[in-house]
């Protein structure tokens, strides 16, 4: 029988143990990490190794009687990460309040030591939040602007972040400057520059995407940055779809904030997301909830949301843990690969149009495709009814995303369906 003394003696021990679920699956990550660095090709050639892909598609459990391309939205959770979130939320629920109060602060501060080391950023720069959503609004709410000043985005921005700015301009008088962009350019100049002619002297933040949400279209953050530091204005960074798609680090775009959303590309459960603001921004940004220290320097005041989901955060580390055994470099040349399969043999199919630019710099998993005649809605119900391949419609055409469980013949598929859909 379980005394009182016996349960403190039980519970003290597991406090100072590591928990067993994400010990147990972090070796599994090992294993593919082994794997992994036993081959010494360069990533565009095993992008293109079916064999290769294989061991790691076997890592994930998809439902098999559809084909899932819409990884936008967000991308399941690999089942060594999906095990180690339910091991995560076992341990909790065994010592509910005890973790909650004894183990949580130092096991939070170990995730963002990792997570910092991991997105290269500092831990005292940066957060963890539910989403993007949640993370730009405490942004865009909180940064300092007057009456008559402006933020300048374009058009194709994320409608949730668009319509915080809007509601911001219609209580404080703030201004939206709203530009359009080239859909293909023929290089990232001409998007840097459409930013430059865009500025006034009123211009004080530019929001920007790196990855277009509707379309995968990649734009040149670092160079907007470097161009916009120049004449003293921030730049807001909204890198939901290119965080763990992309190799490049948070460090690497030299913007002043930076939000994305953990359970997309990250493949970390849903509920996790990242809210970065460079140390000398942070006094001067509001924390959506209340806080008596919304004025201080410390980041810790944006964490102020009441009781933290601490199960599915420390799964953050395993997420990272098997996007490392892949390998970053690895992955991203992968999903590029994914796309090019699929469009190239599409593009020459007669009324077939691709919405998004395919230089590697312009694009990587993602690509939007119409057929002529069909609506976007059109489209995506006629691959599901005929063929039994989800994705969703957006207003360009529909937004194809395939990852890393991804097959080719699934692409085969869908290269079929759209060449049938396009005869009529």
């Amino acid at each position: 029988m379980t005394t009182r003394r016996s349960f403190v003696r039980l519970a003290a021990g597991a406090a100072l143990s590591p928990l067993a679920a994400p010990t147990f699956k972090s070796k599994a990550s090992e294993r593919l990490a082994r794997w992994r660095l036993g081959d010494s090709r360069d990533a565009d050639t095993i992008a293109q190794d079916e064999t290769y892909w294989e061991v790691i598609q076997r890592e994930y459990t998809q439902d098999a009687s559809f084909i899932n391309i819409e990884s936008g939205y967000f991308s399941p959770a690999s089942d060594v990460v999906l095990e180690a979130q339910i091991g995560w939320l076992r341990e909790l629920n065994r010592i509910p309040s005890f973790y909650m109060r004894r183990r949580m602060a130092g096991e939070r501060e170990n995730l963002k030591q990792f997570f910092g080391r991991f997105a290269g950023i500092s831990p005292d720069e940066f957060v963890i939040a539910r989403n993007t959503t949640e993370a730009l609004n405490t942004i865009l709410h909180g940064i300092p602007l007057e009456a008559g000043e402006e933020v300048l985005y374009n058009s194709r921005e994320y409608p949730s972040m668009q319509e915080a700015l809007e509601q911001r301009a219609m209580r404080f008088g703030t201004v939206n400057r709203v530009i359009e962009i080239p859909w293909l350019p023929a290089s990232q100049d001409e998007i840097v520059q459409a930013y430059a002619d865009a500025m006034t002297p009123r211009t004080r933040y530019i929001l920007v995407s790196h990855m277009i949400y509707l379309t995968g279209q990649v734009l040149p953050v670092r160079e907007i940055c470097d161009m916009a530091h120049e004449r003293g204005v921030e730049v807001i960074v909204d890198g939901a779809h290119s965080f763990a798609h992309l190799t490049e680090a948070i460090s690497d775009l030299n913007c002043d904030y930076y939000a994305t959303s953990l359970h997309k590309w990250l493949g970390a459960p849903l509920g996790t997301g990242l809210m970065h603001i460079r140390r000398e921004h942070i006094s001067k940004v509001w924390p959506l909830y209340g806080d008596r220290r919304a004025q201080g320097d410390h980041v810790g005041k944006f964490e102020h949301i009441g009781t933290h989901p601490q199960g599915t955060d420390q799964t953050i580390l395993d997420a990272i843990r098997f996007h490392e055994a892949i390998g970053a470099e690895r992955k991203e040349a992968r999903l590029r690969f994914l796309k090019n399969y699929w469009v190239e043999r599409v593009q020459e199919i007669p009324g077939v149009r691709i919405n998004t630019p395919l230089g590697d710099d312009q694009s990587c998993a993602i690509a939007n495709v119409l057929v002529d005649g069909r609506t976007p809605a059109e489209l995506v119900d006629a691959l599901w009814d005929r063929y039994r391949i989800f994705t969703v419609g957006v207003e360009q055409g529909a937004r194809i995303a395939p990852n890393v469980f991804t097959r080719l013949s699934d692409l085969d598929l869908l290269v079929q369906g759209i060449g049938e859909i396009a005869a009529g």
